[in-house]
C-alpha cells in the first residue's frame, strides 16, 4: 500500500501529529512518497528527515499498485490534494489540523486509526462528484474541475451580468457581484454562507446561488446534475474571474464558461463512527442553546 502524504505551506504543522503519522506508517510497514513543501516543513520543525527520493513535485506521480492520499490539514488542503491527483481515481483521507472540517473529516485524535484503517484495507468510501468548467480563462487550462463550486464573481466596484442557460433554456440574468455554481459537496462551502441550501452529498443535483444580487428576489435554485450549465459574462467593461475550488483565473467580457458533471469524482474516505449529519451537528451547533 502506497501512501501519499500532502500537506501545505500554510498548515500549522505539530510535531506531535508529525512523529505519529510516521510512527503509524512504520508500525504498519507502509511505503509513502510526500510532497516537497510539507517535507521541507518537516524539516524544518521537527528530528524526522526523508530521503530525496520520497519527495514528489508538483502533481502526483502515481506506481501501479494500491495508494491512499493522506492529507494533513483542513478543507483547503485537501481541495488542493485532490487538484494534485490529476484525476487518478484514488481514495483521500483528510486528517483536520484546520477549523471546520466538512471534508478533512478525521480529527487528529484518530491519526493512528486512520493508518490502521488503510493498512487494513477497512477505509469507509463515499463517491463524490466533481464538477468540469470549460471556457477560455486566462493562464488556466481550458478544463478545469471543482469538488466543491464554481464562481463567478466581479473584481471591480461594479456589478457584472451573467446570462445563465440550463440545458439551452434561458434561467435568467444574474445582474449583481456573481454567481456559484456548487455541487452537493460544496453546499455547506461558499454556497452555504452566500444563502444557499445545504445539500446532503449523495443527492445528484447542482446548486446555482447568486451573489449579492441587483433584484432580491433571486434565489438559489437546485437542478439535476445531469444537465449543462451555460454562464455567458457581460463584464460591463470590468474585471471579473472564475474560480473552481482554490484556482482562480480572470476572464474577458463576453467568455462563455460550460459547466456539467464530471465523469469521475472523488474517493472520500470518512471515519466510520461520524455520519455527514453528525458533522452538521456538531460544526453547524445545530441544537446548541447559546443564550
Amino acid at each position: 500500500m502506497k501512501i501519499i502524504l500532502f500537506s501545505r505551506k500554510s498548515v500549522t504543522l505539530r510535531p506531535a501529529d508529525i512523529d505519529e503519522i510516521f510512527a503509524a506508517i512504520a508500525s504498519y510497514r507502509l511505503d509513502y512518497t510526500i510532497n516537497r513543501e510539507f517535507a521541507e516543513a518537516i524539516h524544518q520543525h521537527t528530528a524526522h528527515r526523508i530521503s530525496d527520493s520520497c519527495i514528489y513535485e508538483g502533481n502526483v506521480p502515481l506506481q501501479s499498485g494500491d495508494a491512499v492520499m493522506v492529507c494533513y490539514g483542513g478543507d483547503g488542503t485537501l481541495l488542493e490534494g485532490v487538484h494534485r491527483l490529476a484525476g487518478a481515481d484514488v481514495p483521500v483521507v483528510g486528517i483536520n489540523s484546520g477549523h471546520l472540517g466538512f471534508l478533512a473529516l478525521a480529527p487528529r485524535s484518530e491519526i493512528s486509526a486512520v493508518f490502521e484503517a488503510v493498512a487494513t484495507h477497512s477505509l469507509s468510501l463515499e463517491r463524490r462528484r466533481m464538477l468540469a468548467i470549460d471556457g477560455e480563462f486566462e493562464g488556466c487550462r481550458r478544463t478545469m474541475y471543482a469538488l466543491n463550486e464554481v464562481a463567478v464573481q466581479r473584481l471591480g466596484a461594479t456589478m457584472i451580468a451573467i446570462e445563465a442557460e440550463i440545458d439551452g433554456q434561458r434561467v435568467s440574468t444574474y445582474c449583481g457581484d456573481g454567481i456559484i455554481v456548487s455541487t452537493p459537496t460544496g453546499s455547506t462551502a461558499y454556497s452555504l454562507s452566500a444563502g444557499g441550501p445545504v445539500i446532503a452529498p449523495s443527492c445528484r443535483c447542482m446548486v446555482l446561488t447568486p451573489l449579492t444580487p441587483h433584484n432580491l428576489t433571486m434565489r438559489p435554485i437546485v437542478v439535476p446534475d445531469s444537465v449543462e450549465v451555460v454562464l455567458r459574462i457581460n463584464t460591463r467593461g470590468n474585471a471579473a474571474s472564475v474560480s473552481a475550488d482554490n484556482r482562480t483565473c480572470e476572464i474577458e467580457d463576453g467568455a462563455v464558461i460550460r459547466i456539467k458533471s464530471a465523469e469521475n469524482g472523488v474517493l472520500l474516505a470518512v471515519p466510520h463512527n461520524i455520519s455527514y449529519f453528525d458533522t452538521l451537528r456538531n460544526k453547524m451547533m445545530w441544537g446548541i442553546d447559546v443564550r
